[in-house]
């Protein structure tokens, strides 16, 4: 895939501006490096191990230096390095094992760092892998941080599969996954992976009966997203292709609009499953984590992963439909990767790299320009997931247009 020449010369003069202003973490952090929250320093969302990714994918790339990419993975792993419960792909041991991953596999300077947080990375899965596993067996629903992108076992199996697609513990993750998607008993025929708790992932009374979570995040998008790569990665496991399926029959009896316009909800209620409804108010922004450039992303590698053409023109109408229409992108005035405009471009770039896709490719330039103007006009977080960084990243991948395509993106499910 070719980008157009200006939009592209344009998108890497702007990532450059945006990684020079996040060069030195003492300019970005002036008053000391704030504590709590996403922010933490072993945070990838919005901490210093995001901001590491985005200066050793331009060091990789020959746009950046290793120098200030080795200062920021420095402040990344400065202090006690969190192996407990609350560690996942987003935080602690695993967030750190991926970023350096990406920095080992073309510097051995970190290849002992790395092999200590793999090490941690593999006793923070098994002891997620017998938990959820008990949880099963007991015929419970699971809690959202089982299994999904940001905290759960979707995430510990993205990295992995980066990894190391063929070691024991990938295919154990996978195996769990399969096993995710294994229908309970249930007289009101919700899916396995129906949540008790609210989108916020706790009880809520405007959730009485729980939820249906599709997305990317959160959701059963991150799952299908996963399990669709470990099939085209080789994982070789019984039971894995049907589970895809399982998934693609779910999405597939929710999606909306018709075959040139379609698209899936964010999440649904207990009542609107019961009715068999979901009211056309309800469609999502096209964000990444909820909306189009998550699910349209997910479907394109089930349809790939199950040699389904037809799936894959269903995902690729579905962003196309996005990136044509000024309403629905209108909607996403924030420049992130999670709810603005980097993460609908990065999406975008990604599917149509995939099946060399000329028509979405024709309409990245002007949404890379939109995201251009959007940085331009404020003062943003530095952070990755919502802010100066992930845009940055973005730009910069759309405009470097490498092959084969870099596979920073797959903290967010999307390679």
């Amino acid at each position: 895939m070719t980008t157009t020449a200006p939009a592209a010369a344009a998108a890497l003069s702007t990532a450059d501006k945006l990684a020079d202003a996040l060069a030195d973490p003492v300019t970005v952090w002036p008053n000391g490096r704030p504590g709590g929250g996403r922010a933490w320093p072993q945070s990838l969302a919005g901490g210093a191990s995001g901001i590491a990714l985005l200066h050793i994918e331009r060091a990789r790339a020959g746009r950046g230096t290793w120098e200030t990419a080795h200062i920021w993975l420095a402040a990344a792993v400065d202090g006690e390095v969190s192996a407990a419960a609350n560690a996942s792909l987003y935080f602690g041991a695993p967030a750190l094992a991926f970023i350096t991953h990406r920095a080992a596999s073309v510097s051995s300077r970190y290849v002992r760092l790395l092999e200590r947080l793999d090490a941690a990375t593999l006793d923070v899965t098994r002891t997620r892998l017998v938990a959820a596993h008990q949880r099963v067996d007991r015929v419970e629903r699971p809690p959202m941080e089982e299994f999904d992108l940001v905290q759960g076992l979707s995430g510990l199996g993205a990295y992995h599969l980066s990894r190391h697609p063929h070691h024991e513990i990938t295919r154990d993750i996978v195996a769990y996954l399969v096993r995710l998607t294994e229908p309970l008993p249930d007289p009101a025929r919700l899916p396995p992976w129906w949540m008790n708790v609210a989108p916020t992932g706790a009880l809520h009374p405007d959730y009485p009966g729980g939820h249906g979570n599709f997305g990317l995040a959160h959701g059963i998008g991150a799952v299908l997203s996963v399990l669709s790569q470990a099939v085209i990665n080789g994982v070789n496991l019984p039971g894995l292709a049907s589970a895809v399926e399982r998934i693609c029959a779910w999405t597939d009896r929710w999606r909306q609009g018709n075959d040139s316009h379609p698209w899936w909800p964010g999440q649904i209620n207990v009542q609107q499953a019961a009715d068999q409804h979901v009211p056309a108010e309800l469609r999502p922004r096209p964000s990444w984590c909820y909306g189009a450039s998550g699910a349209a992303r997910a479907q394109q590698l089930a349809g790939l992963a199950l040699g389904d053409p037809t799936r894959v023109r269903l995902a690729e109408a579905a962003i196309l439909d996005v990136l044509r229409d000024p309403h629905q992108q209108a909607t996403l005035p924030e420049i992130g990767l999670c709810h603005g405009m980097a993460g609908l471009l990065h999406a975008a770039w990604r599917m149509a790299t995939e099946t060399d896709n000329s028509e979405i490719a024709a309409e990245l330039p002007h949404l890379a320009v939109r995201l251009i103007t959007a940085v331009e006009q404020g003062d943003h977080d530095p952070e990755l997931l919502d802010g100066a960084a992930g845009a940055a990243l973005a730009l910069h991948t759309f405009g470097t247009d490498r092959a084969p395509a870099p596979r920073w993106d797959a903290f967010l499910a999307l390679a």
